[in-house]
């Protein structure tokens, strides 16, 4: 077996709403191989991996894929199995799979497995395939290292406990995010004007001084006495002898620590002797050049989380602790206890492993033991100063002990300091009374703290830390911006920039993605086919983006799913033949439900073409209390009339007037011919969408006025809206430049053109290479019976022979009865549109079918009309080539 290809579908997409792998297979030699067929194959497999045993499969019940397995089941699907059972194992669960043939193709499969983390997914596939290759040729596969590199991957990649319980809480309340680095703890939450970024438990909200104040901790001292915070006294050394002074100085047992190190490194509490304090400060001194020496404060260590404006979870933390049983030392107390499976290297886990280090010897020492010291039965031992989670301690839940007093306090800490999120160190005898009634102190406050303590604590309540600091991060807000998508074969970038207008106009930043390009706030940022997963991420993160409108092409759909999980509205413009025998599209009904992601990403509402049946059909695979709001030309269109009748909402061209209907609400919204894009009132294209564009906003809350002024005021030229129907003048005849490339949009653009001529329409057409046979014939047939003359030339070839493709729209054009004299041949476009030209008279129209850049036009025409060349360039503002 072989990978013939691999994608990643990062969001929602052709085969599930969640990412997804998809994988085509070459099974070789073991093509109609069953596992039946393969004698101890089942067995072995089984051998390697017992928990398949698990797997449900199709018969729904425990055991089930092993039925498969008995039964006979193909290795694709054998495949599909392993590698999501490998994730399993990797602690990356996932459960979603289908395996289906590639039409065609024999021995190719394309298989698809959900993944939480990419990295894992591809290398778990890897060692699937492997696996699966060696059992069914007899032989042996060891998975144990495979599989151990495997959890090496998932741990490396691992989003840490408690930025995972942030993450949880924003997907609970259905907040977007993005993590911005591979690894690491950086993530977006939100989009555009409304994300804010998230890293570890710290928000793009505390600043930079903030952060570095709360690092500082004498200057944390400072500022909190100020605010009338009650902080330990003490002073900052950087010399043993100056500890050992300042030691003196408070008369009493000290606390030792760096002075910007955290997770309690290099922190002794308790030091009564200058030996003690000297040991203590060489353990500081590793952390640290400077080190603080303070009052130590009688009591129990206890750490408050502040969010926003109040006390979210405080937990009571004990330092990591052994009890003997007479029999077992130290060492091996230890040894057991992190063997619990809550704990973990790092934070990965609940809880963390206990480390035997000069501290925790240094520890032991004062208590009178070592680590290789049997304790007697039911004596606990400390192995830690401080009860840091992050050096092995555990915590319980004291959050409804503490008084309003404290709260105050705490929150008032936070605020001097300037975090938003913060973890306030506080000691104390008895949490339940305020702090200066028993001179507790405030000894730290933590700009990145964890919460696993809150989240998962060893005894007491366990309180939703994450929730409460998305809670401060947004309040009952989801972060998201209003998300317009728009799909369909034909007209999708010009009803993606039409809405964008008119979003702007209403004064919004807007951002758009199109085949085009990316625009921000009408800017084109990025030149070339902007319409797949990147593109949209480009606008979703962008700051400056109250509002986005992305074009969703069938291409992008296939290759990366979407950007977005939902979309507000979506918006599906037309489905006809395009792109077929492609990616696994064979057919118009494939492309439907390619096209049908979009629509089925819709949370409020889906705008549908009533003309057309593939349109039609979507609404009833639509998800509960998504509403439908259908548009058409024609006003007595009988799905049209039917949806009005039961008072639903929609748009139709009455008269040559827009027509928005709310409800039982039915208003004119502008005269078609009053829209520069529709040419008049003839491109009944760009009518049909303007009514798409004027239903999405309708469906938006934009107001008809709003919509009706940017409809009047959207130009499609070539500043504005390059190859999409761009006029232009060259000697009296009217060149129409446009991107149309399949059967659909050369009938439609044929239509417009005999509507606007005062003589005869030529049409210089192509289409690309990579069309089946019959799609090629099909735009020869459409052209001859649309246009009175046509120029055929080659644009992409895409593996054809050159003249191949050109030849089969000939074919097309001639069965369809077009007279000889009247079909021409080019191979070269600029060749194509010079001879186009010379067949027309002033008056006449010329379509020209161009499917790369107006330079193509101003290049054909530089040496036989210059003056033409350069008023072009200057219509479309370009830039020298």
């Amino acid at each position: 077996m072989k990978i013939i290809e691999q994608r990643l579908l990062r969001g929602p997409n052709l085969y599930a709403a969640r990412p997804c792998l998809l994988t085509v297979l070459d099974l070789e030699d073991l093509y109609e191989v069953s596992s039946r067929d393969l004698e101890g194959f089942t067995e072995r497999l089984l051998a390697a991996l017992p928990s398949l045993m698990a797997h449900r499969c199709s018969p729904g019940h425990y055991g089930g894929f092993v039925e498969r397995l008995r039964d006979g089941t193909f290795m694709g699907h054998i495949v599909e199995h392993v590698a999501l059972e490998l994730q399993c194992q990797a602690g990356t669960p996932a459960g979603f799979g289908r395996t289906r043939r590639v039409r065609g193709q024999p021995g190719h499969y394309r298989v698809v497995c959900a993944y939480k983390d990419e990295h894992v997914v591809a290398e778990a596939f890897d060692t699937a395939v492997a696996l699966v290759d060696a059992l069914a040729h007899g032989g042996t596969y060891d998975v144990a290292a495979p599989l151990a590199a495997l959890k090496r991957t998932a741990e490396r990649h691992a989003v840490g406990t408690s930025t995972a319980a942030v993450l949880r809480a924003a997907r609970r309340r259905r907040i977007p995010y993005f993590r911005v680095t591979e690894h690491g703890n950086l993530f977006q939450l939100g989009w555009g004007s409304r994300q804010k970024r998230l890293q570890a438990t710290m928000t793009g909200d505390a600043s930079n001084i903030a952060c570095r104040i709360a690092s500082d901790k004498q200057l944390t001292k400072a500022l909190l006495k100020e605010a009338g915070v009650p902080v330990p006294d003490g002073t900052v050394v950087t010399t043993v002898e100056d500890a050992q002074r300042a030691a003196r100085r408070l008369r009493g047992p000290v606390t030792v620590k760096p002075l910007d190190a955290n997770q309690g490194k290099g922190v002794t509490t308790r030091c009564t002797t200058p030996a003690e304090v000297a040991e203590a400060f060489d353990g500081a001194r590793k952390h640290s050049r400077s080190i603080i020496v303070e009052r130590f404060i009688e009591g129990q260590d206890y750490r408050v989380l502040v969010a926003g404006d109040k006390v979210a979870a405080a937990s009571l933390r004990r330092p990591p602790t052994v009890i003997g049983d007479g029999r077992r030392s130290v060492r091996e107390l230890v040894a057991c206890e992190n063997e619990n499976p809550a704990r973990g290297k790092g934070h990965a886990n609940v809880m963390t492993q206990i480390a035997l280090d000069e501290h925790a010897a240094a520890q032991l020492r004062k208590q009178g033991y070592d680590f290789d010291s049997v304790l007697p039965v039911g004596v606990p031992v400390t192995l830690r100063s401080n009860a840091n989670l992050s050096t092995g301690g555990t915590a319980e839940d004291v959050t409804d002990l503490l008084p309003e007093e404290t709260r105050d306090t705490c929150v008032r800490a936070a605020r001097k300091i300037g975090l938003d999120v913060a973890g306030i160190d506080l000691v104390c005898r008895d949490i339940a009374r305020p702090l200066d009634s028993q001179s507790g102190a405030v000894i730290e406050v933590n700009a990145a703290p964890g919460i696993r303590m809150h989240q998962y604590p060893a005894s007491g309540a366990p309180r939703d830390a994450g929730d409460a600091i998305v809670d401060a991060m947004y309040g009952d807000r989801d972060g998201r911006i209003p998300v317009i998508a728009i799909t369909g074969t034909n007209g999708k970038t010009t009803t993606a920039l039409m809405t964008g207008h008119c979003v702007r106009q209403a004064g919004f930043r807007t951002g758009v993605t199109t085949t085009e390009g990316i625009y921000l706030d009408g800017k084109r940022i990025v030149r070339g086919d902007c319409s797949g997963y990147w593109s949209a991420r480009t606008v979703l993160t962008s700051p400056d983006v109250d509002f986005a409108v992305l074009e969703t092409a069938r291409g992008g759909i296939l290759k990366r799913g979407l950007a977005f999980d939902r979309c507000d509205v979506a918006v599906m413009l037309n489905v006809s033949a395009d792109h077929l025998g492609l990616d696994g599209v064979n057919t118009v009904e494939d492309l439907a439900r390619v096209k049908g992601v979009v629509a089925n990403s819709a949370a409020r509402c889906v705008v549908l073409n009533a003309e057309d049946r593939y349109c039609v059909r979507m609404a009833a695979r639509l998800r509960e209390n998504v509403e439908v709001l259908y548009f058409a030309l024609d006003p007595d269109n009988s799905v049209l009339l039917r949806h009005l009748d039961a008072g639903g909402r929609a748009g139709y061209l009455q008269d040559g007037v827009l027509v928005l209907a709310d409800g039982n609400r039915h208003q004119a919204l502008l005269r078609a011919d009053e829209m520069p894009s529709t040419m008049n009132g003839h491109a009944r294209y760009n009518i049909a969408n303007g009514l798409a564009a004027a239903a999405a906003l309708m469906a938006s809350g934009f107001s008809h006025d709003e919509i009706a002024r940017g409809l009047a005021s959207f130009v499609s030229d070539g500043r504005s809206n390059p190859l999409r129907s761009n006029l232009f003048d060259v000697q009296g005849v009217t060149v129409v430049v446009d991107y149309a490339h399949n059967p659909a949009a050369y009938s439609a653009l044929a239509q417009m053109a005999h509507g606007i001529s005062r003589g005869r329409v030529i049409g210089v057409v192509t289409a690309p290479g990579d069309r089946r046979d019959e799609d090629l014939q099909n735009v020869g047939r459409t052209c001859a019976l649309g246009f009175d003359e046509i120029v055929i030339y080659e644009s992409q070839n895409r593996g054809r022979a050159e003249g191949a493709a050109a030849q089969l729209m000939l074919d097309g054009a001639f069965a369809a009865g077009a007279q000889r004299d009247l079909v021409h041949s080019r191979l070269n476009g600029r060749e194509a549109l010079r001879h186009g030209l010379s067949l027309c008279v002033p008056g006449d129209v010329l379509i020209f079918a161009c499917g790369s850049s107006l330079h193509e036009v101003v290049e054909a025409l530089r040496e036989t009309d210059p003056v033409s060349a350069r008023r072009i360039a200057e219509q479309a503002a370009l830039q020298p080539a």
